[in-house]
């Protein structure tokens, strides 16, 4: 059974992947709870303040260009309902479930540092909403990541209310309908309570940390895959040495390098070349750590940014109690998205280079002019069978979108709200095509990994090292040898499931322990 996820506690991206992904349960911590319950203490004054009473953004006045404007008492209700309908303005592709209970979380994560004013009945629905399988359907466009993802957010926040529209076991319905089938009553919103459910960047950041998550993965595979292609061309390992890689001491180059040296130890294929009279290898291969290692300190700095994120008080105004229990409501800028942006256009970055380097030396092993007396295309019956030669060609094609997804969102920006909201993120956009270039370099890493066992099928009966000759293994119980043409389509899906469910780590970790 799953250990529940405590919000209100400090969590981690593993957390936030065990509720999204794996379904974790989740708790509200009674430490969190008091916190709550004194920052709503704050706010309750000055709603109940009447005209005295400082005027406090989100409270008792409008938002955006509106916030000079003072709402009196009897319509602070009416308010915070209106903010949300108003704000689910959001259009496109409904975000994926895992999407979804990960922004569930991130906001009742925001909501339960004590910081944002609510009720902790609030924090206890989202608990429930994502215990109980009650998922918004949220759609994925619509956030400038400035005042946070509001538009997303507040689809979110509407189905609290009884309204907007929600997933429960499979089917969609009218949100009050989805919440009353899984037992749930639905919130009337208090003061500031609208406010507090869609200010913050629990879109970007959740969409982000699943990206960050399945990218750490794809640069382990990529190590393999690079592995299984070295052996297939029958290249050198002696560029991964530790006193090579250790003269520059990167840190994500020497997990690479240590990584190789695994895979490939007690190699058949390299003792039986060992002597041979080529003097280096293309780029691709050789260069494997340097490349592979500068993604995986790109990725080191986007963890601690998001893990940062995660645990962070996002929301406007926030309320500050002392020692003496006095509390200070300060308007700030902690919505706004910009080191997400920044740090996932990075991700993004750093991730499509994975793909960029797997695809030369896909076409290291395909092309018969680059290759080490393989056949062209890896082909039984060249000419008679194109082999891989599409293969190549999609992973080429997924690379060069990957070229345009890479164009940094976070340098634009357009002002919204009258002016008010004058420069903006567009981290939203940052995280969303960041999660389609993983999702492509795990197609191509999959692409790399079928080619080069077809490689490694033409040295048998000589066999690759440890952890490449595992996962070729690993593979052929799944995808056999390209005997004849066939379609190759269902065979990178399979090859894709492997990379994906980390059935392929699994097998290679069995043979040669941890990786890095």
């Amino acid at each position: 059974m799953i250990a529940a996820v405590a919000i209100g506690t400090d969590l981690t991206p593993e957390d936030l992947y065990a509720v999204a992904r794996l379904r974790a349960p989740t708790v509200f911590d009674p430490d969190a709870r008091v916190r709550v319950e004194a920052s709503r203490r704050a706010i309750e004054a000055v709603a109940n303040g009447g005209d005295d009473a400082p005027r406090v953004y989100g409270v008792n006045t409008g938002f955006g260009f509106l916030a000079e404007t003072r709402i009196s008492a009897e319509h602070v209700r009416t308010l915070q309902r209106n903010l949300v309908r108003s704000h689910a303005c959001g259009v496109g592709a409904a975000l994926g479930t895992d999407v979804v209970r990960a922004m569930i979380l991130l906001r009742a994560q925001v909501l339960a540092r004590g910081f944002s004013g609510v009720r902790p009945v609030l924090i206890e629905r989202l608990s429930e909403m994502l215990n109980r399988g009650v998922h918004p359907v949220i759609p994925s466009q619509g956030s400038v990541g400035a005042s946070g993802d509001l538009a997303p957010l507040a689809h979110l926040a509407l189905v609290l209310i009884g309204e907007g529209r929600a997933e429960f076991e499979g089917t969609v319905y009218p949100g009050e309908e989805a919440l009353s089938r899984a037992g749930i009553a639905p919130v009337e919103l208090e003061a500031k309570e609208g406010l507090a459910l869609i200010n913050g960047t629990q879109l970007m950041c959740a969409i982000g940390t699943l990206a960050l998550l399945d990218a750490e993965s794809l640069a382990w595979h990529a190590d393999l895959a690079g592995a299984m292609s070295l052996e297939a061309q029958q290249g050198s390992w002696r560029p991964f040495e530790a006193r090579v890689v250790g003269v520059r001491p990167h840190p994500g180059a020497l997990a690479s390098a240590h990584n190789l040296r695994q895979f490939l130890s007690q190699s058949e294929i390299a003792e039986s070349h060992l002597h041979c009279g080529k003097v280096q290898d293309a780029y691709s291969f050789r260069c494997m750590p340097q490349v592979h290692g500068a993604s995986r300190d790109a990725m080191v700095w986007v963890r601690s940014v998001l893990a940062r994120e995660i645990n962070s008080a996002t929301d406007n105004p926030l309320v500050f109690l002392d020692d003496k229990g006095e509390a200070e409501v300060i308007s700030g800028g902690n919505f706004h998205g910009q080191p997400l942006a920044l740090a996932l256009d990075l991700l993004c970055i750093a991730c499509a280079e994975l793909a960029n380097i797997s695809e030369r030396r896909i076409e290291q092993l395909v092309n018969p002019a680059l290759s080490s007396g393989l056949p062209a295309f890896l082909a039984k019956n060249s000419g008679l069978d194109s082999g891989f030669m599409i293969a190549q060609v999609t992973a080429a094609a997924l690379v060069s979108e990957n070229k345009v997804l890479c164009h940094p969102a976070s340098v634009d920006s357009i002002p919204s709200s009258a002016g008010k909201e004058d420069h903006v993120s567009m981290g939203s956009i940052s995280a969303t095509k960041c999660a389609r270039v993983v999702e492509h370099v795990r197609y191509v890493l999959a692409i790399e990994i079928m080619v080069a066992a077809q490689g490694l099928d033409y040295r048998l009966p000589l066999t690759a090292g440890l952890g490449a000759r595992a996962a070729h293994l690993c593979l052929r119980e799944k995808v056999a040898t390209l005997d004849g043409d066939r379609e190759l389509h269902g065979d990178i899906h399979a090859a894709t499931e492997l990379v994906r469910a980390g059935v392929l780590m699994a097998a290679v970790q069995r043979a040669v322990g941890a990786v890095q």
